[in-house]
This record gives C-alpha cells, sequence and structure tokens, in this order.
C-alpha cells in the first residue's frame, strides 16, 4: 500500500501536467489559432447577405426595351422565428404552392429548420406572406425581353445559374451590363434569430450600366417579318437583312433567318460567294487606277468568252452581243463585259482594292464571333481563274455586314466607316458615360470615283437594269444584283444565293441594305427575289409611325419630279374616295407639297401617300380616314406631320 507522501506526490504531478496541458491548450487557441477560432466565433454569430445588383437595360435607339431585369424575390422561413405558424403555412401554400404536409413536418421536427421556397416569386405573389414573422425575402432580377424576342441573336442569352451573358451583345458588354454585387451583415444569436445592428456592414449593389443600341425597333420588326415571309413564299433555306447608316457606320436593322424561322446571327457568321454584287467593287478598281474611260468598251460575241487554261467559258444568262461600256456592263450585269474590263487589272491592284473595301478582315462589330475569310494573296493567284472568277464575285466570300460596310464606303462619298451596335452607355440615373463618335477606318476610292459608282448602281437598278424590281413610287433606288451558286464541301451546287446591295435613296443615301436568300425555290436570280423584299421593307417603313427615315430628306431633290398631281389618288391600295369640289390651291412654294386628298383611304394607304410628299404622319384611330389636319390642299414644307384621324378610335 502506497504512502500517503506518494499518493500526494502523484496526484501534484497529474495537476502539474493537466495544468500544463491547459495552458498549452489555451495557448494554441489564444495564439496559434486564434485567428481561425475568431472568424469561426464571426461566422457563427453573424449572417451574410449577398445583395444581388440590378443588369442594365438594353434599348433600341429610340428608347424601346429590348431586354431589362425585372423584380423578384426568393422567400425563406426561418421556422424559431415564426409567430403564427397557421398564418405562415396557409399563405406558404396558398400564395407559393408548397406543400401543407411537408410544411408541417419541417415545423414540428425543430426549430432549425429552414424551409425555402426559392420561386422566385414576383411581388404580388409574395405581398401578403412577407409581412409574416420569420418570413425572409431574397431580392433577385431574371432577365426579360419584352420585345417578343426581336433581335435575340444580337441581344444575346445570359447562363441560367452565373447570370452572365454566354452569347451576343449580353456576352460581349457583360462586364458594362452586369454591375456589382453587394453585402449585408446581420447578427445572430443562439437560438438563430437574425437582429439588425446598428454597426451592421453594408456594401450596397452598384447596378450595371444601361446600354442603347443603334438598332431601330420599329425597323428590325420589318426586316425580321418580312423577311420571314419572303423564306416562307420562295421555300428558300434561310436568308438575311442588314440596314446600315452609311455616314455613321450604324447598324440600323439586322435579321437572319433558318428555313423555319428560327432566328441566327449568319449577318455575320456565314460567308458566301457574293456574285455580281461584287462586280462594283471591279469597277472601283478599274476607275481608282485610270484603266478605262467612259468611252472605252469591249465586244461581247455571241459565243461564251474562252480564256486559255480556263476549264470553263464565261457566260451570261441573257447574252446580247455587242459594245459595251463599263457603266453598260454593271448596268445589265455582263459576266463576259465585266471580265474583259476586269483583265486590265494587274492582281495586285485587284487585290489591294478588294482588301481596302474591307473583305479580308472583320469588320470589328461588338459581337463574340464574327466569320474572317481571307482572301487568297496575289501571289498565288491562278491568271487564268482568280482575277475573271473575282472580277464576278466568285473564288471570295464575304460576309453580309462586310458586304454593308463595302457598299457604304461607295454611299458615304469613298470613306469607308467601322460598324456598330453600339449607341450610348448611361448609367441607371441616366448620365450618358460613353456615346458613340463616328469611326473612320479608311478612305478607299476618291469622291469623284463613288459618285461614278453610285451613277453605275442607279442605271442597274433602273428599268433597263436587273433590279427594277426595286424601285419605289416616288422614291429612287440604287443597287445592284446578285446570283451566285452555292458551295458546298468545296463544290459548287445546282442551287443559287440570291442578293441585292442596295442604297436609299439613290440622291443621298440614308440606307446601305442588303438582302440574301439562300436557295430560293423557283426563281432564283437577284433581281427577281431579293429586289422585291427590299422594295415591300421600304414600302414598310415609309408607312411606319416612327421611322429611321428621313423623309423630307428623301424627297427633296425629287419631290418636283415625282410627286403626283396634288387631286389624283397616291395609294396603292383600292379605296372608296370622294371627292368634294373646292377652289384650288395655290401651286406650293419650292420647297414645299400640297397635301392631298387621302379621306376615305385606309390609314395605311393614306400614310403611304403622305410619306410619298416627304410629310411625316401622326395617327389617331384606325380604319378609313375621315379628316386630315391641316386638310387637303394646304401648303406645307416638306418634312411637316400631318394628323390623321380613323373611324375606328
Amino acid at each position: 500500500m502506497a504512502k500517503p507522501a506518494n499518493r500526494i506526490q502523484f496526484l501534484q504531478v497529474v495537476l502539474l501536467l493537466g495544468f500544463v496541458a491547459v495552458a498549452g491548450r489555451l495557448a494554441q487557441v489564444q495564439l496559434v489559432q486564434h485567428e481561425r477560432w475568431a472568424e469561426e466565433a464571426v461566422a457563427k454569430r453573424t449572417r451574410v447577405e449577398r445583395l444581388p445588383a440590378r443588369r442594365g437595360t438594353i434599348y433600341d435607339r429610340n428608347g424601346v426595351q429590348l431586354a431589362n431585369a425585372q423584380d423578384f424575390f426568393r422567400v425563406q422561413i426561418a421556422t424559431n422565428e415564426v409567430t403564427d405558424t397557421a398564418a405562415v403555412i396557409n399563405q406558404a401554400v396558398r400564395r407559393l404552392g408548397a406543400s401543407r404536409s411537408d410544411l408541417v413536418d419541417k415545423f414540428r421536427n425543430g426549430p432549425r429548420r429552414y424551409p425555402s421556397f426559392y420561386g422566385p416569386f414576383t411581388a404580388t405573389e409574395v405581398d401578403s406572406i412577407r409581412r409574416l414573422g420569420g418570413v425572409h425575402l431574397t431580392k433577385v432580377y431574371q432577365r426579360a425581353y419584352p420585345s417578343d424576342g426581336l433581335a435575340r441573336p444580337v441581344i444575346g442569352e445570359l447562363n441560367d445559374s452565373s447570370g452572365h451573358g454566354v452569347s451576343g451583345l449580353e456576352r460581349m458588354l457583360d462586364s458594362v451590363l452586369a454591375g456589382v454585387p453587394g453585402e449585408q451583415v446581420s447578427l445572430r444569436d443562439g437560438q438563430g434569430q437574425t437582429y439588425e445592428s446598428p454597426q451592421r456592414l453594408v456594401r450596397n449593389p452598384v447596378d450595371g450600366l444601361d446600354v442603347v443600341l443603334t438598332l431601330d425597333a420599329e425597323l428590325q420588326s420589318i426586316a425580321e417579318s418580312e423577311l420571314d415571309r419572303a423564306i416562307s413564299q420562295m421555300d428558300a433555306d434561310g436568308g438575311d437583312v442588314v440596314f446600315l447608316d452609311p455616314r455613321s457606320g450604324e447598324l440600323l436593322a439586322v435579321a437572319s433567318r433558318a428555313a423555319n424561322g428560327a432566328p441566327t446571327s449568319s449577318v455575320f457568321t456565314v460567308a458566301f460567294e457574293p456574285g455580281s454584287t461584287a462586280k462594283l467593287f471591279t469597277a472601283a478598281a478599274l476607275l481608282s487606277h485610270d484603266k478605262v474611260t467612259p468611252e472605252m468598251t469591249v465586244q461581247v460575241a455571241e459565243a461564251p468568252f474562252r480564256i486559255p487554261g480556263r476549264p470553263a467559258p464565261i457566260s451570261d444568262a441573257k447574252l446580247k452581243p455587242g459594245s459595251y461600256s463599263l457603266a453598260h456592263a454593271i448596268e445589265v450585269s455582263s459576266n463576259i463585259a465585266t471580265v474583259k474590263f476586269g483583265q486590265l487589272l494587274s492582281p495586285e491592284e485587284h487585290y489591294d482594292t478588294l482588301r481596302d473595301f474591307g473583305f479580308d478582315s472583320p469588320t470589328g462589330v461588338e459581337l463574340p464571333r464574327e466569320a474572317v475569310v481571307r482572301l487568297p494573296p496575289p501571289d498565288r493567284w491562278n491568271p487564268a481563274d482568280h482575277g475573271p472568277s473575282m472580277s464576278m464575285g466568285y473564288r471570295m466570300q464575304v460576309t453580309p455586314i462586310q458586304l454593308a460596310v463595302a457598299y457604304g464606303a461607295i454611299a458615304n462619298d469613298g470613306v469607308l466607316m467601322a460598324p456598330t451596335l453600339v449607341r450610348e452607355i448611361r448609367t441607371a440615373g441616366g448620365e450618358v458615360s460613353y456615346r458613340h463618335q463616328p469611326d473612320t477606318v479608311r478612305r478607299v476610292v476618291s469622291t469623284e470615283v463613288a459618285a461614278t459608282l453610285r451613277e453605275f448602281l442607279d442605271l442597274a437598278a433602273g428599268e433597263s437594269g436587273t433590279g427594277g424590281a426595286s424601285q419605289l413610287a416616288g422614291y429612287r433606288v440604287a443597287g445592284k444584283t446578285g446570283t451566285s451558286r452555292r458551295v458546298v464541301d468545296g463544290r459548287y451546287t445546282e442551287t443559287y444565293i440570291s442578293s441585292f446591295a442596295g442604297l436609299f435613296p439613290a440622291e443621298d443615301p440614308q440606307f446601305v441594305v442588303i438582302v440574301k436568300i439562300e436557295n430560293p425555290r423557283g426563281a432564283y436570280y437577284g433581281g427577281e427575289t431579293a429586289a422585291p423584299l427590299l422594295k415591300a421593307m421600304l414600302e414598310l417603313a415609309l408607312q411606319a409611325r416612327q421611322s429611321t427615315i428621313n423623309r423630307g430628306r428623301a424627297v427633296s431633290a425629287t419631290v418636283t419630279a415625282t410627286a403626283p398631281p396634288p387631286d389624283s389618288p397616291a395609294a396603292s391600295t383600292p379605296a372608296i374616295v370622294i371627292t368634294l369640289p373646292r377652289v384650288a390651291a395655290p401651286a406650293p412654294a419650292p420647297g414645299q407639297v400640297t397635301v392631298p386628298d387621302v379621306t376615305g383611304q385606309s390609314v395605311r394607304a393614306a400614310a403611304l401617300a403622305l410619306h410619298r410628299r416627304g410629310l411625316q404622319v401622326r395617327v389617331r384611330g384606325s380604319g378609313s380616314v375621315t379628316a386630315t389636319r391641316p386638310a387637303a390642299g394646304s401648303s406645307l414644307v416638306v418634312g411637316s406631320i400631318v394628323d390623321l384621324t380613323a373611324n375606328r378610335p
């Protein structure tokens, strides 16, 4: 049996070791692991909530919302904070669609259950439950596209989980639109109840910036609907439309469709051989290098034109033997005459002109994907093949947006402008932080050459040209048709691409319009397919209540020659018109037009008649027109507004 002294000594050693262990542990906790335990303590007694930032709104150029962020709420119920269990359960079941049995079970299984109903729900849906104790709401934003999916490939999509852009402008401008989320820190007690402390940390979210696009929603809608109609009527495999302001580079409408009507981004991403629309660039090279004079002609014989070393001869669809000037070759789209003129160019001269017009490089438009198709360098050209083929628009590929930019240089007196989709970037308060300024890329041709090329286009879209189906009553369209065989897997097929590149109006172009139809069934020449589509779109744009077209500018140079007599019906649709006798109005002064009598006509027909005079229209009601203000026969300055009153409110 151990002596008492030994037992006491043993106990002292044990106590000493225990003290040392406790002291060591204290040192470990307080000195070595201090930060870890401090962080854990803060985490347990605080709750960090993420405060989402509102994603910026995307507008068209006139303030129409194309994409916005709508308020929604996620709901969480802290069962230990609920004061009226029955009311919470009833409202959750009725308003949120929760299961009553599951919710009752969660309330019975302890106070630390937090049933969540993530929804998300609208403000109306959570209005009755949000006032009850224990109910916590977290605001979230969901992206909405209120304009019926207008220009969706351009606007793009968001990732459902991250909320960041994955395509289109939503991706390209994600850092601008997204904003910066905030944080809010609140205190929790041992039972998990949350308290707001006066000293809580709050970092407010920073909302994303708003973006104003160059697109015109009304013109975009016209382009999309008319393209859909044309593809359906022609049983085509798809198509593209581009409206471009040649002076600023602003894209006003871009539409692409597949055969099933699905929107695509092929305006920017799919290249094609432009065919005869590229003959104008051959003419540009010839004029810029002084290879031709207005009097110079080439001979076109009845037989197809054969070039030594080229397997296939060159022929014209409607061969007319004779002497052809360069202007006449473009007017009637003669392959033989254009190729013969093109032989005056060296490969370097031809290649450099095409590159100057923007072919061989991306346009730089603000989208994440753009097709880049390289031109073969001149040292790789087969003289018997590449030069003649490129003169006709073969052996080269372009995207519709590249073709629009290139024709824009011709409309803009020879100056190539960089295209853009972004007009302004604004804060949520409306302060402009960025405004697009026209970006000059280079001068491609001289002012004189550009004017001559526009004259060629005017002829090509005239009565004796291939694009006559593009003409509007009261206006003049200049442009060039194109028809090329489709390339599939590197081989030419027996299907076609029809196109038309137009300037509207011809005298002082406000628009460059590119129309492309992929594999139309039946008629397939550009003058029979793409040109009428351009005409239909322009007619609707002129009838639109809010149009990008400056009608006064469009007709100011031609109103005297093209305006119909004041008392003649101007509408293209049949209407019953009752004309009352009245004193003849005096002739309008220069720069003025007379208001025609449009009473009894449909609003659409009346608006078209007034637009043809260079007048703007404001409509009240629908149906048939009962009155105009100013009255018929009044003399107005071009660009003035005429109020139409219709018989149905």
